[in-house]
């Protein structure tokens, strides 16, 4: 076949097409690899944002990568490491005597505390001893920890030095293990979110059908792939989640669990109010938190 002058043009210019964008998306490939391999050795994630009312930052913070669970060591601080896993992810069966609910650590510490913005444990004793309005004191990581036992899992305190208590500040170190002890930590607790309106907890019934009665059930008292979020079983009112403040943040940041962040900060702002306008355990000495009078004005007592 005999090509003319013209279409001998078309033929190189299609030619040259081809292989330039062969070559860019190969440089682009070996960008986006070697930009990979770049977050990987520095051993960062990406930085989280939680977007507020206003479109601002709540919370936002680097935090260093978390060691695998394959890394523990086979040595007897590894056994106490692993038991500290367990009682976070399976808390009914390795602290069964210690809890009075239906509740595990890992329901409000996602993924056994390794999930920003969802109570992470990466970090957390480099952030005690610490100040605390609630109780109106100073207050050691055994202290917290054991509030967390007390309130949110509604039954008692683990006692000093047992093997639980031991073993889960075991595994928190062990999270830690690359955190510099400098770091700000402005990626732990549950960045709190404002609004400026009262809640609609009409809207909020809406959302919760829409979007949470597949896990939680209808009644909101859980299921087998959920916790209850009101009800006996649920956390007491001395819980930080019994916050609309604090719940809403807590929503807003990780539900629905499969789809996070779907919800509007107005719809995540009035199912937290919806849910807890439910009834909920009580807490026996909750007339001695915020003693020296800043409670929040979202305090529920």
């Amino acid at each position: 076949m005999v090509h003319t002058r013209d279409q001998s043009h078309q033929v190189l210019r299609k030619s040259w097409h081809v292989i330039t964008n062969h070559v860019i998306q190969r440089t682009r490939t070996f960008i986006c690899c070697m930009g990979i391999l770049v977050c990987g050795a520095v051993g960062l994630w990406p930085e989280p944002t939680y977007s507020g009312t206003d479109g601002t930052p709540l919370s936002s913070g680097v935090m260093p990568a978390i060691p695998s669970l394959d890394s523990i060591p086979s040595t007897s601080e590894g056994d106490r490491i692993r038991l500290g896993y367990n009682l976070v992810v399976n808390t009914q069966t390795y602290a069964k005597a210690f809890v009075g609910n239906a509740l595990t650590c890992t329901n409000c510490h996602l993924d056994a505390g390794r999930k920003v913005g969802a109570g992470t444990y990466v970090g957390v004793p480099y952030a005690y001893p610490q100040y605390k309005a609630r109780v109106g004191k100073e207050i050691s990581l055994e202290e917290r920890i054991n509030e967390c036992f007390e309130r949110s899992l509604n039954g008692k305190a683990l006692p000093p030095h047992s093997p639980e208590m031991d073993a889960i500040q075991a595994y928190m170190s062990w999270l830690s293990q690359d955190v510099p002890p400098s770091a700000n930590l402005s990626w732990l607790g549950f960045p709190l979110m404002n609004m400026t309106r009262k809640p609609d907890r009409q809207n909020g019934q809406r959302v919760f059908t829409g979007s949470c009665t597949g896990c939680h059930g209808s009644d909101g008292h859980g299921t087998m792939v959920a916790p209850p979020l009101w009800g006996p079983q649920s956390f007491n009112i001395a819980s930080g989640l019994a916050r609309v403040s604090k719940a809403a943040a807590f929503i807003k940041g990780n539900m629905p669990l499969s789809q996070p962040g779907v919800l509007s900060d107005v719809e995540a702002y009035d199912v937290a109010a919806f849910m807890n306008s439910h009834s909920r355990p009580d807490y026996a000495l909750k007339a001695f938190d915020w003693p020296k009078g800043d409670k929040p004005v979202d305090s529920p007592y």
